[in-house]
């Protein structure tokens, strides 16, 4: 799935025609039915997601090939991903989720901290989860310009200042 990024997620059934309970992932959230084809993790491609409705946390959506309740509540909670080559290009500040994951950290001197896990967006700004090696649980990095002033897509490595006793003193 390297070649593609998530732009949304099908939340569901919306009533019984087969619409779509639709969350956009993207800057603009109603461009996530620009970037069609869309697909599934599992392969299946949709050609065309027509927005039908505004909701609360997203859009009423009729997607092709869903035409009942049915066939919209198979579709609950799948990630929809479009080829990375629609996705507009970003400042250099920027990136996507998918760039960052898989990534490793490691601090300021070069001694690796981990390997990035998943972004996660909670309201109050991003945070790398961070896979520690030895460690059972995983580490969440703020992932701003003070503690992560370095990411190398090329060389595939986040430098990160972390605050003191974030990660274990043995990493």
């Amino acid at each position: 799935m390297s070649d593609r990024v998530i732009v949304g997620a099908i939340g569901g059934a919306f009533g019984v025609q087969g619409e779509v309970r639709l969350k956009s992932f993207c800057a603009d959230p109603q461009a996530i039915s620009d970037y069609t084809p869309l697909y599934t993790e599992d392969g299946r491609a949709f050609a065309q997601v027509i927005l039908t409705g505004q909701l609360k946390n997203g859009f009423t959506a009729r997607i092709d090939g869903v035409v009942t309740k049915e066939d919209a509540d198979a579709l609950r909670n799948m990630d929809l991903y479009a080829e990375r080559a629609l996705m507009p290009s970003l400042p250099n500040d920027e990136y996507y989720y998918a760039d960052l994951m898989g990534l490793t950290v490691v601090d300021t001197g070069g001694t690796t901290l981990g390997t990035v896990k998943n972004v996660m967006d909670h309201g109050a700004g991003d945070l790398l989860e961070v896979i520690v090696p030895g460690q059972a649980e995983t580490i969440l990095l703020p992932f701003t310009q003070a503690i992560v002033p370095t990411v190398d897509l090329t060389a595939k490595r986040i430098v990160a200042d972390p605050p003191d006793g974030l990660f274990p003193s043995d990493v």
